[in-house]
């Protein structure tokens, strides 16, 4: 159930139409895109773990 919670849908295109400033919608801009970056970045650090290991071993 918590899962579900995690990766609801937001209406980006809502709360930008609805923004009171640009400052906003740039807030809301790259709130929407740090949970990518951070699983990029973390899918780049198991990839370069497993390869230093595969590497080692």
């Amino acid at each position: 159930m918590t899962i579900i919670k995690l990766v609801q849908q937001v209406n980006i295109a809502e709360k930008l139409k609805n923004a009171t400033d640009s400052s906003y919608q740039t807030g809301v801009i790259i709130g929407s895109f740090v949970p990518f970056v951070i699983l990029i970045g973390l899918a780049y650090w198991m990839y370069s773990s497993a390869k230093k290991r595969d590497k080692n071993g």
